[in-house]
Formats: structure tokens, C-alpha cells, sequence
């Protein structure tokens, strides 16, 4: 992922030994990483159990937030496509309990479709 493409709010594909062992602690037993993607410093990961936003914080991103969202309290989620002009596409995903969706970016690198089957695959 180039500067630029981080600056703009996009994001691409983590390799998910890499968040699993530099995230170990935040995992529950028997629970495995099944795709994540990262966010300038942020990371959005698919587990098989949830999914997980994890926000770092501040100038050294030492300080982080950890999101957990059963796939259970998912209401519903869209995404979009990039296209010719709009080179991201994005993901929305609506949660029991609040209004607004949440919402990420990606660049053409990752594939969309991927996501949406992940989500397919644990939040139906």
C-alpha cells in the first residue's frame, strides 16, 4: 500500500499470522484470524467467532481500541464496488444497537467480493 493510497483512507490485505501473532492477546482460545485488513494503522479482522476493529491511537499508535462485533449483531452490510473513476470500494455494516453503519474504504488491491463473502459466510 503507497502513502497516498493510506493518506486517502484505503486499505489492503494483512497476512493473518502476522495479526494473529502480533494481536495474541486479544484472541479467545480455539479462535483463528480469517482474513484482516489494514487501514493506515488500523486493522479490520475477520475471525471465525467475530469481528474485530482495532483503532490505534495517537502519534506512536501505541494506544488502541479494540471493537468486537459478534457476526450475530450484524443486521445487514453492502458493499460497493470501485469503478473507473472511484477506484475504492466500500464496505458498510449496520449493527443492533446503533444507527449509523460502520464503514471502510478499500482500493482496488483487495477484493471486494472477498469481503463480502467473508461476512456471507459468518454473519448469515
Amino acid at each position: 500500500m503507497g502513502f497516498m493510497s493510506g493518506m486517502m483512507g484505503n486499505s489492503s490485505e494483512v497476512d493473518p499470522s502476522k495479526i494473529k501473532e502480533e494481536f495474541q492477546n486479544i484472541f479467545a482460545p480455539k479462535e483463528e484470524v480469517y482474513k484482516g485488513f489494514q487501514l493506515i494503522r488500523d486493522l479490520f479482522i475477520f475471525t471465525n467467532k467475530r469481528l474485530i476493529l482495532v483503532d490505534k491511537q495517537g502519534i506512536t499508535g501505541k494506544k488502541m481500541e479494540y471493537l468486537s462485533v459478534p457476526y450475530d449483531k450484524i443486521n445487514y452490510f453492502s458493499v460497493e464496488t470501485a469503478g473507473h473513476f472511484d477506484l475504492d470500494g466500500e464496505l458498510k455494516i449496520w449493527v443492533s444497537g446503533k444507527q449509523d453503519p460502520i464503514e471502510k474504504r478499500f482500493n482496488k488491491s483487495v477484493n471486494i467480493y472477498e469481503v463480502q463473502a467473508v461476512l456471507a459466510t459468518y454473519a448469515c
